[in-house]
């Protein structure tokens, strides 16, 4: 049975050191398995590609504000910004975990609105 705090640890740890800490090959090295599968239609597979996505984006960074375990399976509830000036993009990231490693991801990704038809904060 997967260590779902473990897991979860695993994915913050990831994401933070790579955006945040801006050391995505460190990141890779540490938390992601033997694959890298990649679901974003607009990313290609593997770690490589993760590392030169994040280095695209010097000035990018991540708020994790909700994470959630179900069996191999972590998602994040998150605000990525590419600059500092940047409203963000509210983020859904699904990462499958294997033998403690992450292999593979998907986003479901939406601009920070401007404005909304409801009182509910996006977070």
């Amino acid at each position: 049975m997967p260590d779902l705090e473990s897991n979860k640890r695993t994915v913050v740890e990831f994401y933070e050191l790579a955006f945040n800490g801006k050391q995505p090959e460190q990141a890779v090295e540490k938390y992601v398995g033997s694959q890298y599968l990649q679901h974003n239609p607009q990313a290609p597979d593997g770690s490589e590609a993760f590392i030169g996505f994040v280095k695209a984006f010097p000035e990018a960074s991540v708020d994790i504000r909700r994470v959630f375990a179900d069996g191999d399976i972590v998602v994040t509830h998150s605000l990525l910004k590419f600059t500092a000036d940047d409203r963000g993009t509210v983020a859904a990231d699904f990462f499958r975990l294997e033998d403690g490693k992450v292999v593979e991801h998907w986003d479901v990704l939406q601009p920070f609105p401007e404005e909304s038809a409801n009182p509910h904060p996006m977070f």
